[in-house]
């Protein structure tokens, strides 16, 4: 495809050398192959000819250097083959803890949520950054980069919004813009996203029960009637918009468009409005570390901005022919030098 050959040759990606490539992820038990983005990109290394192992995110840990240890930060390690069957898709050929540095890369694609553990595999990382191990995405970018809150350092591209927990903020904003969406600021797949009326009777419980009664904080957003047709995730490699998106459209009488709260998926090529915010942002999230990033946009308005474990890839591919995994190799390989 030549939008494929332009994307990749643009990031200068494409090498015949060999890199040992670390993906921490979930445990492997419950990645999902025939949708999940971590997986592609592990078919996509082995396809470039690169090694691929597989490093669950409890496993990493960190040892004081002595005279007997190198210390250091390390994972248990497991060799991976990659198949073509989703429902068989690996074949485990060797495991062993191996320090950080050992490999060439090491991409976090640890699911959220984002809590303790979370926090403390991005520090984990971030020592062994320190010790000259690349890691995609950067772990401080990781932790500077709340996925709902992001949106604040490009504040023209968003719509209304407030971030709160006092329910006087909130409820003036209600009031002001009249239909909202409110929704917790760690939420995932559409998890307690709420839509209310200026007029709707159930406003103060569902306040107070976001908030907790005043003791978490959420975001509460003008309600874009373009959602219905699509909550649109915009993948960004190496600062680069990839040129087709996935849009995700809400099933009747709903109003999350995610995927998980039973949207339907249809990609589409990027319009004027996506390019225009994809290539602004860009360069900025990739001079900050943010290697691969998914962008949630509706209609003309930036509403999210995702870093922990960006996904889509798979549905991209299969209905378009793009293969996004491939560019993110490429953007690696460019990166590690090999290009």
């Amino acid at each position: 495809m030549a939008q494929q050959l332009h994307f990749e040759r643009h990031l200068l990606g494409g090498s015949s050398q060999s890199l040992k490539l670390a993906f921490i992820v979930d445990p492997l038990a419950d990645l999902k192959a025939w949708k999940d983005s971590s997986v592609a990109m592990m078919r996509a290394a082995e396809k470039h000819g690169h090694d691929v192992f597989a490093i669950e995110a409890s496993t990493l840990a960190w040892r004081k250097p002595d005279s007997a240890h190198a210390g250091g930060v390390s994972g248990e390690a497991m060799h991976l083959l990659l198949r073509p069957d989703d429902h068989d898709w690996y074949r485990e050929t060797g495991r062993e803890r191996q320090p950080l540095r050992a490999f060439d890369a090491v991409i976090m694609r640890k699911d959220p949520p984002f809590d303790f553990e979370y926090l403390t595999a991005t520090w984990l990382l971030e020592r062994a950054e320190a010790d000259g191990v690349r890691v995609v995405n950067r772990p401080r970018a990781l932790r500077d980069h709340s996925e709902k809150l992001a949106i604040m350092d490009f504040p023209d591209f968003a719509p209304p919004t407030v971030v709160s927990r006092e329910a006087v903020q909130i409820h003036h904003f209600i009031d002001e813009q009249r239909d909202v969406i409110l929704k917790p600021l760690d939420g995932m797949g559409g998890s307690q996203i709420f839509r209310v009326h200026r007029h709707d009777p159930n406003r103060n419980v569902i306040v107070e029960t976001l908030t907790l009664d005043g003791t978490r904080t959420i975001m509460a957003q003008r309600y874009l009637p373009e959602i219905s047709a699509g909550d649109k995730r915009i993948l960004l490699i190496a600062g680069k918009p990839v040129p087709w998106c996935l849009a995700r459209i809400p099933k009747a009488g709903e109003t999350r468009g995610n995927l998980a709260a039973g949207g339907t998926g249809v990609v589409q090529e990027l319009s004027a409005d996506d390019r225009r915010i994809a290539e602004a942002l860009g360069p900025v999230l990739f001079k900050r570390g943010l290697v691969l990033v998914g962008l949630d946009v509706i209609g003309s308005h930036l509403t999210e901005i995702n870093v922990t474990s960006p996904t889509c890839m798979v549905e991209i591919r299969q209905q378009s022919g793009f293969d996004a995994a491939s560019a993110f190799i490429s953007a690696l390989e460019h990166l590690c030098g090999l290009a």
